[in-house]
């Protein structure tokens, strides 16, 4: 297979597919649920949409080595959410409508931020780097076929038959968690020798973007006084990224394996931190239960 088609082609069709099987979870009452649960909806937005650019934009300046790892870091920071968010805040007893919600919004708004965010990252950070003009308007028709497109889809096949979104759902994030690894692997490799040496030199703003992310969404959830479960959710929104549509923006779009190296090392790191968040989350969740029993 030829490269051009494996990045305009299969590619693209890959991130179609994963982003019909979100839009298989979705109602039209998970975008219109952001008025009824506002403050903690406005926290997990303002987290994802202002705070992570500002943070990766910050840490690429001060971490990052190279203009092509700080502009991917930026690019990364771009892209919130997704549904693997979902499935962790589910796994972690947290609340899951208030992240699907997060979600939701947080995809709309991406495919206008992220052609801006990643424009003025090549304008701050590409000197040097190579001389590319982002065409904004051209980014965002793409995400619009590549994300809104098959979510819309989605959403009209549950609408439709709610059985058979709940048939292909599980099998598409199966696809969708295979491909990401299969993505992250083939980044790696072509990345050579690379490897260790962005592993060394990106792995500390890597992980810092993460457990920074993390801390600020649960501080802003504690000042606003949230519940537990929503907590959980607007940590866990803020600390995990779609880098699946990072790597696949970077390798496809822009066409440069070492823009997308920050993505798949965020990709491992935010499962471990993740996986720390739920074990944590479950085990605070059996003693409040087991307090509850004892009391009542």
């Amino acid at each position: 297979m030829s490269g051009g088609l494996l990045y305009q082609l299969v590619l693209p069709l890959c991130l179609f597919i994963i982003m019909l099987g979100m839009g298989l979870t979705l109602a039209l009452g998970d975008f219109t649920r952001i008025f009824r649960v506002l403050r903690p909806a406005l926290a997990g937005l303002g987290g994802q949409m202002l705070l992570l650019p500002l943070v990766g934009f910050a840490l690429a300046a001060w971490l990052m080595p190279t203009p092509a790892l700080a502009i991917g870091l930026v690019l990364l920071a771009a892209c919130p959410g997704g549904v693997t968010s979902n499935m962790v805040t589910y796994m972690a007893r947290g609340d899951l409508a208030l992240s699907v919600t997060l979600t939701a919004v947080s995809s709309l708004l991406a495919v206008i931020s992220i052609p801006l965010l990643v424009g003025l990252a090549f304008q701050v950070f590409g000197g040097g780097y190579q001389s590319i003009s982002v065409p904004a308007a051209q980014m965002m028709i793409s995400l619009m076929l590549m994300t809104l497109l098959p979510i819309g889809l989605g959403m009209w096949v549950r609408s439709r038959s709610e059985k058979l979104a709940r048939w292909l759902e599980p099998k598409i994030s199966l696809f969708g968690m295979l491909f990401l690894g299969a993505l992250i692997l083939g980044v790696l490799i072509r990345q050579g020798d690379q490897l260790m040496v962005g592993l060394l030199t990106s792995g500390l703003a890597v992980l810092a973007l993460n457990i920074i992310m993390m801390a600020l969404g649960f501080a802003s959830a504690l000042l606003l006084r949230l519940d537990a479960a929503q907590t959980t959710s607007i940590t866990l929104e803020t600390g995990i990224q779609n880098s699946t549509l990072a790597m696949l923006i970077a390798t496809s779009f822009l066409q440069d394996d070492e823009l997308a190296v920050p993505a798949a090392l965020y990709s491992l790191v935010m499962y471990m931190t993740a996986t720390l968040v739920v074990i944590m989350r479950r085990r605070s969740a059996r003693v409040a239960r087991t307090a509850a029993e004892q009391g009542g």
